[in-house]
């Protein structure tokens, strides 16, 4: 059967024009604090020496991904806010599903890399420099990156072989599996099952991974000192909330039969916007180190600028 679509229509969050200007305004700020927080973390990273180490090593590659992540959809969304006819060509459809999925991927494998990081750190401080070396950071990134690039792939070709007849309307505000294998000129339940399993397995596997990694940790701090605990479960607290505040929107919407609820849209919101804007504030926020330089740029900003005024 052919595919006679060209373009879909996005519902998006709402029809009314009155909350659609609200939300204009309120996703913009959102996805300006986003990028500009991610982007402070990545400079703070780079220009400071006491933030060499693993830790922060892939703290910029979160960061990077969080960006990336939240741009697949946020411009998207907020521009929509303000037009009145919402639509999205099959290809930038087919973009935006590959990149939200692979941004996504490398989001939750940088998850999972830091929780080994931690891991380590805590439970085999002797050996932490030799086991995590440059070498082997590396490799892990990589590994990541590879691995999120096949994951995105193998949900984006199944969907390539869904003829799409009409009609096109898709119910969210950006193209997402399960909507569109809705509107798919077939039988689409085995298809859908099997692309939503793999992102539910990528979920619900790194989840339990990252859990079992932490309950070791803070299991394993009851032979810390006063002074090794606290800076243990400041560290690891940052990182739960993180893993739970991500996982939590994501396990809902892809662990489950092939449906989908009003409450779809409002819960893809949370980890495709509001996620990513709340990492670079838990980070900063709970995390002395990183406070410490970023105060320390600042400082330097306000200075170099009263030097070239006077």
């Amino acid at each position: 059967m052919r595919n006679n679509v060209t373009e879909f229509i996005l519902l998006g969050l709402t029809q009314d024009p009155e909350k659609q200007k609200i939300l204009f305004v309120i996703f913009l700020v959102f996805y300006t604090a986003t990028v500009l927080g991610n982007l402070l973390i990545l400079v703070t990273i780079k220009t400071s020496p006491t933030l060499a180490s693993p830790m922060y090593f892939f703290l910029t590659y979160l960061s990077i991904a969080d960006s990336c992540f939240s741009t697949t959809t946020a411009p998207k969304l907020i521009v929509d806010n303000l037009s009145h006819k919402n639509t999205i060509s099959f290809d930038e459809c087919m973009i935006q599903l590959f990149a939200l999925h692979f941004f996504g991927s490398v989001e939750i494998m940088v998850l999972v890399v830091m929780a080994y990081d931690r891991f380590v750190a805590i439970c085999k401080p002797l050996h932490y420099s030799v086991i995590m070396n440059q070498r082997v950071c590396g490799i892990l990134i990589l590994l990541a990156w590879v691995g999120s690039f096949l994951h995105a792939i193998a949900q984006v070709i199944p969907i390539l072989t869904v003829p799409f007849c009409g009609p096109n309307v898709i119910d969210h505000y950006f193209c997402d599996l399960q909507p569109l294998l809705r509107l798919g000129c077939m039988d689409t339940y085995v298809l859908n099952l099997l692309v939503v399993s793999n992102s539910g397995a990528v979920c619900s596997v790194s989840f339990v991974l990252l859990m079992i990694s932490y309950s070791t940790i803070l299991h394993s701090l009851r032979n810390h000192s006063a002074e090794g605990k606290r800076k243990a479960l400041s560290t690891c607290s940052s990182h739960i909330i993180v893993v739970i505040i991500f996982f939590g929107p994501c396990i809902f919407i892809y662990t489950r039969p092939p449906t989908t609820f009003p409450l779809d849209k409002l819960v893809s919101v949370f980890y495709t916007i509001i996620t990513p804007f709340l990492n670079p504030l838990i980070y900063t926020l709970r995390n002395a180190e990183v406070k410490n330089a970023v105060k320390k740029i600042i400082k330097r900003s306000c200075c170099s600028y009263d030097l070239k005024i006077y």
